[in-house]
This record gives C-alpha cells, structure tokens and sequence, in this order.
C-alpha cells in the first residue's frame, strides 16, 4: 500500500537518472524546428475552431494572475503539495493586491460563464497559460502549462454520465480530425512507426481499472491498460475513494464533482462524474494524458467534498458563495493540453520540442546526447 501512497503525489519520475532511461534512444525529428513552428500554428488553429463547432463555444480572454482572495485559483489537489506563486501588486495601494499566478482556469471559467451571460448549450474557450512550479521537470511535465480550457453551461438533467461520455466523444473527434489534418499537411507524419490514433475513445471506470490490476499503483495500472486493453481511453471516476482505500488520483474539491454516485447508470458501484483522456504514446513508450475534465459541483456535492477534504473553511470564499447561492450556472468543463496534444500528434520525445520554458542543465544535456532538441 505504501506505493499506491507515493504514486498519488506526482509525477511518478523523481530522478534524471530515470527520465534518460525513458527517453527513446533512436530518436529523430520528424519535422524540423523550422516545420514545427509551421504545424504548431496551423495544429492550434484547428482545434480551437473545431472545438468551438462541436461544443458550441466562443472565444474569450483569460487571465494569468488572479486575486487570492476571490478564490478562483486552482489547487489542482487536497493535498497542498502544489501551491501558486503569490506576489503583492498595486503600487501605491495602502493595502496591496494579494495576486496570484494561476495553475489552471478552472474555476474561473464557471464564474465567467455568468459574466458572459451564456445559456445551457452555450460555453466559452480559452488559451489559457499557467505556471505550476512544483512539477518535477522531465519529458513531460513542465512549470510552464498551456491549455484549451473551455467550460459550457449545462441543465440539472444534464449532469449525467451519458452526457459526460457525449461530450468527451466530441472532444476525441476534434483530435481525431487534427490529427488527420496534420498528416494531410505534413505527410512525413503518416509515418509507419507510429500508429494512428483509433477512431472510438474507449471507457473504462476507477473502479473497474482497479480490479482488473488489483497490485499495481494507479500510474502502473493506467500504462497496462493501455498497453493491453485500448491505447487511448477516458478513465472514469478521479477523486473518491477505491475499494482499495485510495482514491485512484487525488483531485480538488471544489471543481469536479467525483462524490456523485452513478451506480443507477452503470449497474456496479462507481462513482464520480469526471474522469482523463489517456493515450499510448509511441514515441515515449509511456501512457500520456490529454485532457483532464467534468461535470462541476453543486452546492451539495461540493460541501460534501470540503467535507470530506478538510477544506470547509474553503466556503467563505466568493467562488464558493457563488455555487452556495445559486449564483453561477451547473456545468461541465475541462483543460487539454496544447503542447501535451502536439507533442502527441507531432511524434515528439519532449514537450520542450513544442514550448518554450525553463528546464534544468541536466535535463537539456541528456537530449542533446539523445537528439532531442528542445526550444530555447
């Protein structure tokens, strides 16, 4: 059990020493530096315009630092081991703005969702950039994050996992489509070393990865599964506890709603509406995720959250007062990863490949020696 424990905190790599075991040894490029900056753009482009057709959502600005005090920043955990950066703005104020860097949009998304007066069917996108300094760097995880994150208002009948499933398909087709469109523009990628991307996404429950792979820790059980089962699945039910005593990952309180059970749909005991995209990537040979995303909470289901998390404390924040008091819309919404979805479809060995930020000495030797050339 002591394993599941540790697998819960992070990443799962903790030395460079690992991260040069993982990254491929007979690597190359398929597209130049030059060529990448070309697909990036022309990649980017696609799956903003098509993600808005299929989920009937609008463009709309987003912002890099936020009040602490508004409560609208994203822990991305319960366990407090992920905090923002916090600096004082406002010179001469006689009390400074407490600001701070956001780590995702998710929880801003849905206040904005009332700001723009969006109705149910209705949503917003955003290009959202974040800082998340307390992620080991290696392949794959990096302090600098790049999302599409989108939310879209939804009715009480909605919050359902069907409707969940619905909207995850469309998400899977826009990135079925891009990839289609990279190859037509770049045919080079159309490359028999590396599969396709299949056509269905397929499903699978915590619960039921967890008793297919009852002695693995969740990162372990992912990467068998989609080794053995489905090289790209939405894994159902992030954040409430397994039979096993562990949740399958931890995940915030106050956003995703993963308390909600959902036995009456699937005939055995789940729960949770919200759940991650999961690749095989071919290039890495390491499961790789997309897309994190839900249905949000209530006001009930989110004190039982905080309940359950030690955070109702977390309630007198203006965010939270919006859900309390009915203020703000129920919806389902999400993050993918830009350079997370690129490397992907671009068959690249590192997200420094598709994004400029900072990484260690350490790290960046190791590529050079193995052909990988990240961004400076």
């Amino acid at each position: 059990m002591a394993d599941k424990k540790a697998d819960l905190a992070g990443p799962g790599i903790s030395t460079y020493e690992e991260v040069e075991k993982i990254l491929p040894a007979d690597y190359r490029s398929i597209l130049n530096p030059k060529e990448t900056q070309i697909a990036l753009t022309a990649l980017k482009r696609y799956i903003m315009d098509h993600l808005c057709k299929e989920l009937n959502l609008i463009q709309v600005e987003v912002p890099l630092i936020v009040d602490e005090a508004s409560g609208v920043n994203d822990y991305l955990d319960r366990d407090g081991s992920r905090t923002p950066i916090e600096f004082p703005c406002g010179l001469g104020l006689e009390k400074r703005i407490r600001a701070q860097v956001v780590q995702a949009a998710t929880k801003w998304k849905r206040m904005a969702l009332r700001q723009f007066n969006m109705r149910p069917g209705e949503g917003l996108m955003t290009d959202m950039r974040a800082v998340r300094k307390d992620y080991f760097l290696d392949h794959d995880h990096s302090a600098y994050v790049d999302q599409w994150d989108w939310e879209q208002v939804i009715t009480p009948e909605q919050r359902t996992l069907a409707y969940l499933k619905d909207v995850v398909c469309r998400i899977w087709r826009v990135i079925k489509g891009a990839e289609r469109f990279i190859h037509r523009e770049f045919p080079g990628l159309a490359s028999t070393r590396y599969p396709a991307l299949p056509d269905e996404l397929h499903f699978v429950h915590a619960e039921e990865m967890l008793e297919r792979y009852p002695e693995l820790p969740r990162k372990q059980r992912e990467t068998r599964y989609v080794q053995e089962v489905a090289p790209a699945v939405f894994i159902i039910g992030i954040g409430s506890v397994l039979n096993d005593g562990y949740p399958h990952e931890m995940r915030a309180a106050d956003y995703d709603d993963w308390i909600t059970d959902t036995s009456r749909e699937t005939g055995k005991s789940t729960r949770g509406l919200n759940g991650d995209i999961l690749v095989w990537n071919p290039v890495t040979k390491r499961r790789h995720e997309l897309s994190s995303m839900g249905i949000r909470v209530t006001k009930d289901t989110l004190r039982k959250q905080l309940e359950l998390s030690g955070q109702l404390d977390f309630l007198k924040r203006p965010y939270h007062q919006a859900i309390l008091n009915d203020q703000i819309p129920l919806s389902i919404g999400g993050g993918i990863g830009q350079s997370r979805t690129t490397m992907l479809l671009l068959h690249k060995a590192h997200l420094g490949e598709v994004s400029v930020t900072v990484w260690p000495a350490q790290l960046k030797e190791i590529c050079r020696k193995k052909n990988i050339f990240v961004l400076e």
